[in-house]
């Protein structure tokens, strides 16, 4: 078997299997305590509500913004770890076979 073939079908899914928990966990809790979520296109989103907050026509409804950020950032954290669940499930799914 070659050096490629080898690669391919037995180290990187048993690398992939053990590697990619603990970085999409690193990912969850990064975008969770840092509010990196630059990284991904989008302007800080503590930064825009506090921003949209002080704009006379947001004025009054600071807790429903502050609600709805804590939304987007549970539907992240939730999609992500969902994300990551199932692909645990099916590397764990390729590699006993």
């Amino acid at each position: 078997m070659g050096y490629w073939a080898k690669m391919r079908l037995i180290i990187l899914p048993q690398a992939l299997r053990i590697v990619i928990p603990p970085m999409v966990n690193s990912f969850i809790s990064t975008f969770k305590d840092t509010s990196l979520v630059i990284v991904i296109g989008l302007v800080d989103l503590l930064n825009a509500g506090k921003i949209a907050v002080n704009d006379p026509p947001w004025r009054s409804f600071y807790v429903e913004m502050y609600l709805y950020i804590a939304l987007i950032y549970f539907a992240f954290c939730f999609t992500m770890s969902k994300f990551s669940q199932r692909l645990e499930r099916d590397l764990s799914k390729a590699t006993s076979r």
